[in-house]
């Protein structure tokens, strides 16, 4: 079985990577934009003509949430029309999609998780361009599962964990937002989730489980005190001072509550997801 990552060098392609020896029935490919630019349809064709995967995980995005606000053209050529481009190569070669997006298709007005059912109402590019994305993918193919995520970070690529341990081992203190409330989510347990996916799509052929999805870990918690775990766990000595977001101001607007149902997932896919304490710990003692 040939699965092609796209967005390879990125932390959800580097955690793909890391877990990959794990599936020997599975061959993995990766590409990322020096290999497949996805906003060019043909040079899209002829990668997948050429590696005719059976399972295509597009982790491929723009993610620069305040520089979309001001660079609305780069974000939807990549978030909308490189999915669009990804899912007419899905539909001609029969493979089945794997997209990734975002809580931040939401507008965090609700105060308990969002389901697959609920509202997407973004508030900023980034969220737009990402829901966008969402919808032209149902356009074009019927094989495919849209993961919705959030506040992903791992050992890979950049990410606020990453720049907490950075900025920790800088400065004596620290102000981070204690009232935008969400869920860490490690993109080795979402890597691991969509495998499983894939694994259990091939497994039951008949069943059809395709659509949107949630995938997070358990449980829910602010920025500040995600910061104060990471610095526990990293054996980081650093005052830290919880602030409200009013006075970070950013050129995006962020959901105050994006904290995600993960209830079909689990029952669809038999998943079992740690807790974002368990697995903050879990990677890094």
């Amino acid at each position: 079985m040939v699965v092609l990552v796209v967005g390879g060098l990125g932390q959800l392609g580097q955690s793909i990577q890391f877990i990959s020896s794990n599936y020997p029935e599975i061959t993995f490919q990766y590409v990322d934009v020096q290999d497949m630019d996805i906003t060019d349809e043909v040079r899209v064709l002829q990668k997948f003509d050429k590696i005719k995967p059976q399972y295509c995980i597009n982790a491929a995005a723009y993610t620069a949430v305040d520089k979309a606000e001001s660079d609305l053209d780069k974000a939807h050529a990549i978030n909308v029309v490189g999915v669009e481009n990804i899912a007419k190569a899905c539909r001609q070669n029969h493979t089945v999609l794997l997209h990734i997006s975002t809580d931040f298709v939401f507008d965090g007005n609700q105060t308990s998780p969002y389901t697959e059912n609920d509202e997407p109402n973004p508030l900023g590019v980034y969220g737009q361009t990402k829901l966008d994305g969402e919808k032209v993918i149902p356009t074009i193919l019927d094989n495919y599962y849209i993961i919705r995520t959030s506040w992903l970070y791992s050992q890979f690529g950049a990410n606020f964990m990453k720049t907490m341990i950075r900025l920790g081992n800088e400065r004596d203190k620290l102000s981070v937002v204690n009232d935008q409330i969400g869920t860490p989510t490690h993109a080795v347990d979402l890597a691991t989730a969509l495998i499983k996916i894939v694994l259990f799509n091939t497994q039951h052929p008949t069943l059809n489980t395709y659509g949107v999805y949630h995938f997070s870990n358990e449980g829910q918690c602010s920025w500040f005190d995600f910061a104060k775990k990471i610095f526990e766990v990293n054996h980081i000595n650093i005052q830290l001072t919880p602030i409200p977001t009013s006075a970070y101001p950013t050129p995006a607007k962020r959901p105050v509550y994006s904290v995600l149902d993960k209830t079909k997932i689990k029952e669809t896919f038999d998943l079992s997801i740690k807790s974002w304490e368990e697995s903050l710990k879990f990677y890094f003692l």
